[in-house]
Order: structure tokens, then sequence, then C-alpha cells
């Protein structure tokens, strides 16, 4: 593991980390996340979030969700996942406070999938803000480039597509690298 030293990442007043949501909070499947039932918590995820709740985070999730664009589930299914997941942090104390979410299919080339900016663009409008040094955790190359688009600091996550990204090490100079949300939690936590 590389020891990475995190810089003073407040921003007018507000501590942000962003997480990708499969992979890194949940279970991935490459048949996709399509019911609240599907929603498996990776362990210690929600606990790690709890964590950086009571350590003045705001936890934001930006997603890519073309399940939607593909017409595997509805919004109505896309919700009841995130209301599931919200229900499980409650139960810990912790909560995300916004999720943004791309429906495109990689066919839509749209401005908001990623590895594209644009759900973080609209984050830094909506909250006034630059991402510059916030950390971004994720599992996958695409998670890192959106990340850098906006000078923010990539994290890389070994569970979901995490080792599959490692292992074809394209993009990864200078990417800190965590066997999972919990690890990088507790380092990020101790190092502040």
């Amino acid at each position: 593991m590389v020891e990475f030293a995190f810089p003073n990442f407040v921003i007018n007043n507000m501590k942000l980390i962003i997480l990708d949501r499969d992979g890194v909070i949940n279970e991935d499947s490459d048949d996709f996340i399509k019911s609240a039932d599907e929603w498996v918590p990776i362990h210690g995820s929600l606990e790690a979030i709890s964590l950086l709740n009571r350590a003045g985070y705001r936890v934001i999730v930006i997603s890519n969700q073309s399940g939607l664009g593909r017409g595997l589930f509805d919004i109505q299914t896309l919700n009841s996942i995130h209301e599931k997941m919200q229900q499980c942090l409650s139960v810990l104390g912790g909560h995300i406070e916004s999720i943004f979410f791309c429906p495109h299919t990689p066919d839509d080339n749209c401005d908001c999938r990623k590895p594209k900016a644009g759900l973080f663009h609209d984050l830094q409008h909506r909250l006034n803000v630059s991402l510059n040094d916030v950390p971004v955790v994720g599992d996958s190359l695409r998670d890192l480039e959106a990340a850098r688009v906006v000078s923010a600091s990539p994290i890389l996550v070994r569970t979901g597509k995490g080792e599959a990204t490692l292992a074809q090490g394209k993009g990864l100079d200078d990417v800190p690298v965590f066997a999972d949300l919990a690890e990088f939690t507790h380092h990020l936590l101790a190092n502040q």
C-alpha cells in the first residue's frame, strides 16, 4: 500500500468526500443492481460512512446508473435502492447528503457519465465550491479520470472492479490504493 498524506480539504467550512456507489459502498454486479433486494453493502462500508459523518464530512455519491437507460430498472426502483441504503446508514447514525447519478448508456455520449465530469461540475455549481483536493473514492479508472478533471484527489479501492482496474495498470500514477472504503476512512481520519 502506498502511504499518502491527504491535504486539508475544508472548503468554506465544509469537509467533502465523494464516493462511487457500486463497488465502493455496495457489492457490484456485471448484471447491474436492479432492485433493493440486490443491493448489498460491502462489509464495513456503511460503518465507514457513519465515521466520516461523525468526523464532520459531507458524503456525496456520484454514480453511473446506465441500467436506467438500458431499461433494466426504472427511477422508482433506483429510488428504492437509495432509500434502502439511507435506511441502513441511518441505523448506524450515518447518511449520504446527496446522490448524483447519470442515467445514460455509454452510447448516449452525455456529459454526465464518468469519466466525463458533468456531475462533478454540477456539484461544484450547486455548492459554489471548488473540488480541488477533495477525495473521490472509486473502483474504476473512469472514477479516477473524472476526479482528475476537477482537480480532486482520486482514490482507488480494491473492492468491486478495483482489482481489475489495478491489473490494467493504466492511469494509476500517484493514486493511493486501499483494500476498501473502511481502510481508506481509517487512514484518512488517522491522518487529519
